[in-house]
């Protein structure tokens, strides 16, 4: 609240005492005003028994300042109360003989002010005290286009917000998608860096020695390790490669010491499998791919790839690794080496074929572009005629059992390995004669203390399972088995066939060993007289094609079992009776009954041969003797 103070005195107007000033009237006796208000200390004439001028004095006090003014004189005054400035609530003091006197000039006599009190605040312009004057009405403030205003503004706030956040989120999106991109490649290259630990596990898994010494001391060296050596370092560019032989023969083992000796660099190396979804998995662990799960490209709105079959991810990895080679190209100067071990666990339908010609195109490409070396590994003989169909670039590898020379020596080298033990000559070529040069046999038989009798083992291990699967049932068989009868009896004709050519070749040689009779794959389907038979056989491994359509026995304890088993008394009298009785079954299928009636009375057909149009069957009725005769 402001207080207005307005005195009425006969001396002379005082000037208003400035309240920063130090020096103040020390005559003068104070009071202390603190306020939040101002006061105005202003000259107005008044009235008073001498006709002398009254100064109205009012000061101006600032919020919290502090101001002392002269206390009235003890005159008797007279209080008027007044509202605001002229209002009620002002107190006006003047003296009773006051009144009615015109104003006179001021004097040097004392006149009582008057005191005024109001509530409002004061203004900081200069206003005359008089009572009949109203306040003047405060000015209104323009706020006819406020609304409208304030509506735009918070348009514009929010179109810009909006803007912004669209634009940071898309500049985020984008920024995220190209680092992630830069990523993937970066880990799909350190896949290919020296010292892979899958590779030295699998190295570890597969037995392959680990420094130089070692391998001299126990490794064998297959005549084909020079070349793989060469394939898998890079050097032999311009092709893919299938290496195809029996399962144990050493495949794996010679393409992981190749790898051991340049220490994985530029290799990659997985296991191929029957589902395709496993061999999406195991490529992206080789080439340290994750097929976008870590993707969160979605948060900003970038779309990620779509959910699709495993075949179209195992693509879109192909495509990341041909980016990794074309970059590496030019501080490599050789090609990435992409091994895919095991496939003919690919199963041989749709999908199979699918992916086996989708991998074939792209090392085709790589081939002739020298970017990637492909190396399939293999069993069976199907996958090498899936890959016939579209090779130009390819080369096939046979890997088979080790010559005797060779599989005496690794023989004798695990014998010292494992027992520290010495054997002789022959004790080595028993063992030779019984299992052959077949590498993982030769380690079995090596790590066991009685090698004639794991020998032994092992022959009737590999007669037991061909006999599970192609024993033939005689002529008591049932025609419900007929099918698989079909198939067991065309493996016993095949496994008779190649004993009997036994008389007129040489099994034996002094250089190579064990030499089985084989015939070619067109003349042993014609053994068979069945052409769908054998790669199934083959898949079992009861015989074996080798890269050249050889057709044989499996391995050499296969091959004396099938000795053993025609061997057996009664053994071609019991075939020949199982295939007479599947003939039996198959004719019977073929033959139609047919059936005469009401032949009565000495009635007949009569069936009449028109050429080449077919036959005529007429009735021909007996004669009628009556009822009673």
């Amino acid at each position: 609240l402001s207080v207005c103070l307005s005195v009425y005195h006969s001396s002379p107007p005082l000037s208003p005492p400035n309240p920063k000033s130090s020096t103040f009237p020390p005559s003068f006796p104070s009071s202390r005003f603190e306020s939040d208000t101002s006061i105005n200390h202003r000259h107005e004439p008044a009235a008073g028994p001498a006709d002398a001028r009254c100064t109205s004095t009012m000061a101006l006090v600032s919020k919290g300042g502090r101001f002392m003014l002269p206390r009235p004189s003890p005159t008797p005054t007279r209080w008027i109360g007044t509202r605001g400035r002229r209002g009620p609530w002002a107190l006006l003091s003047a003296t009773a003989n006051t009144a009615s006197a015109p104003p006179t000039r001021p004097s040097s006599v004392a006149r009582t002010p008057a005191v005024y009190f109001s509530t409002h605040p004061s203004r900081r312009s200069d206003q005359t005290q008089s009572t009949s004057k109203p306040d003047p009405a405060p000015k209104p403030q323009d706020g006819g286009d406020s609304l409208p205003k304030k509506m735009l503004e918070s348009a514009a706030t929010s179109f810009a917000s909006i803007l912004v956040l669209a634009a940071g989120f898309a500049i985020a999106g984008y920024a995220y998608h190209k680092t992630y991109k830069r990523i993937v490649l970066k880990k799909m290259t350190r896949a290919f860096t020296p010292g892979d630990p899958v590779l030295e596990l699998a190295a570890i898994g597969k037995e392959v020695p680990q420094n130089p010494a070692e391998a001299d001391d126990r490794w064998v060296q297959r005549p084909e390790q020079s070349r793989i050596d060469k394939i898998v370092d890079g050097s032999e560019v311009g092709h893919y490669f299938l290496i195809l032989g029996e399962k144990g023969t050493g495949k794996s083992s010679m393409l992981i010491e190749a790898m051991r000796k340049i220490d994985g660099d530029g290799v990659a190396m997985f296991e191929a499998h029957a589902d395709l979804e496993i061999v999406r998995i195991r490529l992206g662990k080789a080439l340290d791919f994750e097929f976008h799960e870590d993707y969160i490209g979605g948060y900003f709105s970038e779309r990620g790839p779509r959910d699709t079959t495993a075949l179209l991810d195992i693509e879109r990895a192909l495509n990341k690794l041909e980016k990794v080679a074309i970059v590496n190209r030019a501080t490599r100067k050789k090609p990435l080496v992409v091994i895919i071990n095991q496939m003919h666990l690919i199963r041989d339908d749709d999908d199979g074929k699918d992916l086996i010609e989708l991998l074939q195109q792209r090392a085709e490409q790589w081939a002739a572009s020298n970017l990637v070396t492909m190396v399939f590994n293999t069993d069976d003989y199907w996958v090498y005629e899936r890959f016939k169909q579209l090779a130009t670039r390819m080369e096939v590898m046979s890997v088979r059992d080790l010559p005797k020379r060779q599989a005496i020596a690794a023989l004798a080298k695990y014998r010292v390995k494992y027992f520290n033990e010495k054997l002789s000559q022959t004790k080595l070529e028993e063992v030779y004669d019984l299992v052959g040069g077949r590498l993982s046999f030769l380690n079995r038989v090596a790590k066991s203390r009685d090698m004639i009798a794991t020998c032994k083992s092992i022959c009737q291990v590999e007669k037991t399972w061909f006999l599970n699967q192609c024993w033939i049932l005689g002529a008591e068989m049932d025609d419900d088995v007929m099918d698989q009868q079909k198939w067991a009896a065309a493996a016993m004709v095949l496994a008779q066939a190649l004993v009997d050519s036994e008389e007129d070749m040489e099994l034996w040689d002094d250089e190579k060993g064990h030499v089985l009779p084989s015939f070619p794959m067109h003349k042993a389907q014609q053994i068979m007289t069945r052409a769908d038979f054998i790669r199934n056989m083959d898949r079992l491994n009861l015989f074996t094609i080798a890269a050249n359509a050889e057709v044989r026995a499996s391995s050499v304890p296969m091959h004396r079992a099938f000795q053993e088993i025609c061997a057996e008394k009664g053994f071609r009298d019991h075939l020949e009776s199982t295939i007479q009785r599947i003939s039996d079954i198959e004719s019977l299928g073929r033959t139609r009954e047919l059936v005469a009636k009401d032949l009565v009375l000495g009635g007949k057909y009569e069936i009449v041969r028109e050429g080449k149009n077919g036959v005529t069957v007429k009735l021909i009725e007996g004669e009628d003797r009556g009822m009673y005769v």
